[in-house]
């Protein structure tokens, strides 16, 4: 994926942003220790409720990335 050029600064540098992401990894890594899912399987993890801070187990469920897309 290409980023053009102040996308960071507008995007990814926000300290909320930066919490968000490092969620969506800790539940990928947690998923990947599972077995649930492997490195490359573009797989997503989902939640059930559609709450991004909801990050309980029963809320988390591996879809792929085509149905994580139909969601939003």
């Amino acid at each position: 994926m290409a980023y053009k050029k102040g996308d960071y600064a507008k995007y990814h540098k926000d300290k909320d942003s930066k919490k968000q992401r490092a969620l969506r990894n800790k539940n990928r890594r947690r998923a990947i220790r599972r077995g649930r899912v492997k490195k490359g399987d573009k797989k997503h993890i989902d939640h059930k409720d559609g709450n991004p801070k909801n990050n309980s187990k029963k809320n988390l469920r591996v879809v792929s990335a085509k149905t994580n897309r139909k969601k939003q």
